[in-house]
């Protein structure tokens, strides 16, 4: 249990850091003075937004990557635990079975909403 508390906090503060690191991508330019200052900041707008475009793409795919692991070792943890119980209570496999089912289920929804968030971020913003 110690070790599981261990790596998500550590899940977490690597989600920190990459979220405070994407942030910058995000930031507003000055508008500029004069007429040549525009044109150069049309040429240097294209630059920027793709940019920003490769940034999104690269933070959704850590946030995936993230939520796939955290995903991954809360399976691996209930279904290590339910295994256990059955090991301990055979004549109870049936419930242990079923509520199994229904929080892997529950777990994997939540990596699908994160993969849908994350597309729904290089795409549409």
């Amino acid at each position: 249990m110690k070790n599981t508390v261990k790596i998500l906090f550590a899940v977490l503060v690597m989600s920190l850091v990459i979220f405070s690191l994407a942030a910058p991508a995000f930031a507003a330019e000055a508008a500029p003075a004069d007429t040549a200052a525009a044109e150069q900041t049309e040429n240097t707008a294209s630059a920027a937004q793709e940019k920003t475009k490769s940034t999104k793409a690269i933070a959704s795919c850590a946030v995936i990557a993230i939520v796939a692991a955290t995903g991954a070792i809360g399976m691996a943890i209930s279904i290590s635990k339910s295994a256990d119980g059955i090991a301990r209570q055979p004549e109870a496999a049936g419930n242990i079975r079923t509520s199994l089912m229904l929080g892997l289920v529950f777990i994997e929804t939540a990596i699908i909403y994160a993969l849908i968030v994350a597309i729904l971020v290089i795409f549409v913003l």
